[in-house]
């Protein structure tokens, strides 16, 4: 029989060793333990998840009952510790007793007898004070305050301070927080009836969903679990994607006929999205860098019947002569710090550095500079990102006006009523956690001045 808090405690360690992505190994571990009963490979997942989400506030809480501060801590009990303290207040049915009970007897199996009653007494102390945690004053010291209380590293709090000022960036960060729905886009193909219909058969398997507030194809959903075996999902009705990425394609105004290349595709769906609305006599043709993301994105185009999508392994950094001045649309969907989708990717603000941003910024603008010459003269260009960070998002874009024949179009014309704004009317929208229903995002409407 499998020990569930093991394969936690297992799958932080290796996290932290490895410093890999949690949404990667997450799916892995739930793939390996595939045969556990659903609700045991829910809590594996749920306190793994969990731990790395709210780590800072985690070590907070330790650090005010434990003689030893978290970073002096043997790896194995740091990750025991952290996970213990999440279950103590973040999962209520889990009796208090028990999460201590379990911790200890998890101490001893991997071999830290000397260390059981270290592991007791620190988290029997916080579960019988758990009123009493002292946070930091957010009037004093309001940026260690949000850092804490929201698990935000301080380096980006001061970052968003800076961009979108505080109330704003304290609503991203308690947003990042919140479980969110599997946003779910349905063929256009599709009546409203049908529609309906389909969301009808999801929920008699026990999904939650509901229409998106956004675009009409757009469906969220809760309790989604084996999504290979949803309804439409093998005919190809229905593909996951957060409608923010939906826009891109809504703003790009594609024609029946239109040529659109897309630069940086994996894992397909704006290419795919595009495909639709270019229709049988248009053409669109998914770029990436290795074959194992070409043919991710083959696989979903097949599922999904995307006969006139064509997938070419390339690198966006070296001209493709070709390709010159022959898209009607194209798609720069660069790689960027994926700080907008925090929510979904729990460590990535763990990653992220003052280096790291200046050097994706820097290979931004090298991909811009060697690709924006392949949309035709009259064109469209879609600028987006899945972050939220001027740099790599309105500063690029002024960049990219001043450095090329390029110049904003109003993206008004093409959003729903909720997104229509002044700053839409300039060409660029900034989608931002707790102010907008879908992920932090990025997009502008550019276009290819004639002659």
């Amino acid at each position: 029989m499998e020990n569930t808090r093991e394969i936690v405690l297992d799958s932080l360690l290796e996290l932290e060793r490895e410093a890999g992505f949690s949404n990667v190994l997450v799916r892995q571990v739930l793939q390996k333990y595939d045969y556990l009963p659903a609700r045991e490979k829910a809590f594996i997942k749920r306190v793994t998840e969990g731990t790395l989400e709210r780590r800072i506030e985690l070590d907070h809480i330790l650090n005010q009952f434990s003689g030893v501060p978290v970073p002096k801590m043997k790896p194995l009990i740091r990750q025991l510790m952290r996970m213990s303290v999440y279950q103590l207040f973040y999962m209520d049915s889990i009796p208090d007793s028990a999460v201590c009970n379990e911790a200890v007897r998890l101490a001893q199996k991997r071999h830290f007898q000397s260390l059981k009653g270290f592991v007791n007494g620190v988290l029997r102390n916080i579960a019988r004070n758990k009123e009493k945690i002292v946070y930091p004053d957010k009037e004093k010291d309001w940026l260690r305050g949000v850092s804490v209380r929201y698990s935000m590293p301080v380096f980006l709090v001061k970052l968003w301070e800076k961009d979108y000022g505080r109330e704003q960036t304290e609503r991203m960060c308690k947003a990042f927080l919140l479980v969110k729905p599997v946003s779910l886009r349905m063929s256009e193909a599709l009546s409203p009836g049908e529609q309906e219909a389909l969301a009808a058969a999801w929920e008699e398997k026990g999904v939650l969903c509901e229409r998106d507030p956004y675009l009409p194809y757009a469906w969220r959903c809760r309790n989604l679990e084996g999504l290979h075996k949803l309804p439409g999902f093998p005919e190809g009705l229905v593909t996951v994607q957060d409608v923010s990425s939906m826009l891109v394609t809504e703003c790009a105004g594609i024609k029946a006929g239109d040529f659109v290349l897309d630069i940086c595709a994996a894992p397909g769906g704006k290419s795919l999205h595009a495909s639709l609305k270019a229709g049988e006599t248009g053409q669109v043709e998914a770029r990436d860098l290795s074959e194992e993301k070409a043919e991710l994105i083959r696989e979903n185009a097949g599922r999904m019947k995307a006969d006139r999508l064509h997938v070419k392994v390339r690198d966006a950094r070296v001209f493709d002569a070709e390709a010159e001045g022959k898209a009607d649309v194209l798609y720069l969907d660069l790689p960027c710090s994926g700080l907008g989708i925090i929510g979904k990717k729990r460590d990535i603000k763990y990653h992220v550095t003052k280096e790291s941003l200046a050097e994706l910024a820097g290979l931004q603008r090298e991909i811009i500079k060697t690709c924006w010459r392949y949309v035709k003269p009259g064109g469209i260009i879609m600028y987006s990102t899945c972050t939220v960070h001027r740099a790599e998002n309105e500063e690029q874009v002024q960049w990219m006006c001043r450095e090329f024949p390029l110049v904003p179009e109003s993206l008004n014309p093409y959003l729903p009523k909720k997104l229509q704004c002044g700053e839409a009317e300039s060409g660029m929208l900034q989608l931002v956690p707790g102010v907008h229903e879908c992920d932090g995002f990025f997009l502008a409407r550019l276009r290819r001045k004639e002659g």
